[in-house]
């Protein structure tokens, strides 16, 4: 645990399977707007078809954007897929990886996601390696165990690479279903997490650590109070200015 966290805060909206023209064109100029002056790092992750419009619309300020998945392809017969250099093209910072609805839902494995994450930093851009457990695996006490293992593989990529790479913990359990770990049960495995950078060195150590899992502005200041708790992966408040902004300024 660190005496004081001096790491920059971070907060990305991750809008999974929302938006339209007009609405992200209003949602993204009020995000631009409220940005101004905040102390936290923030950016929007935005389906592939809506990045454009987002570059477009947030350019010049402090506001970055990203995808919420990235193939692991640079480019070839591969239908479907959107390559790391595609995203670099569009200006993208960040792409998500591992997230767990993309682990449940289409069947990627630990070594999948960390050979995703290797493909977005080889274009320049930073994966956000997500991680997370069931209820099940919570409740039979198997949560640090499964953290573990979903790391690992990225791990090996080496130091000089995780360095460049953002960790978010998303409890399976919190995810869209109101539900949120205490800030205490949070920080426990935010803590878990940053004992295994650290065995990378100092400097992997610090690499930044978001919670993310029904964050609402309400919930936000205790999480992020928490010492290694570096900010937040927003899903559905992300999609309301209001309560983004909120949190991010917590």
């Amino acid at each position: 645990m660190n005496a004081e966290n001096t790491r920059k805060r971070l907060v990305l909206g991750n809008w999974k399977l929302h938006g339209n023209l007009a609405d992200n064109a209003t949602l993204l100029a009020a995000v631009r707007a409220g940005a101004v002056g905040q102390t936290a790092e923030i950016g929007v992750c935005v389906p592939f078809p809506y990045l454009a419009q987002a570059g477009a619309a947030l350019a010049g300020s402090p506001v970055s954007w990203g995808a919420q998945d990235v193939s692991t392809h640079e480019k070839g017969a591969y239908t479907g897929e959107v390559s790391a250099p595609m995203l670099a093209d569009l200006g993208c910072r960040w792409a998500l990886v591992g997230h767990s609805e993309r682990r449940s839902y289409h069947a990627e494995s630990n070594d999948y996601v960390a050979a995703k994450a290797a493909a977005a930093l080889k274009a320049g851009i930073t994966p956000v390696v997500c991680v997370g457990e069931t209820l099940e695996q919570h409740e039979a006490g198997k949560t640090l165990d499964v953290i573990a293992e979903q790391l690992a593989p990225v791990l090996a990529l080496g130091a000089e690479q995780v360095a460049r790479t953002v960790i978010a913990y998303e409890p399976v359990w919190a995810i869209g279903t109101g539900l949120s770990a205490t800030p205490e049960q949070a920080q426990e495995v935010h803590a878990a997490i940053r004992a295994q950078l650290r065995t990378l060195g100092a400097a992997v150590a610090e690499v930044r650590i978001l919670y993310g899992g029904s964050v609402k502005p309400a919930s936000a200041a205790g999480l992020f109070a928490q010492p290694d708790i570096d900010g937040g992966l927003i899903g559905g408040a992300a999609l309301v200015a209001d309560d983004f902004l909120k949190i991010a300024a917590a």
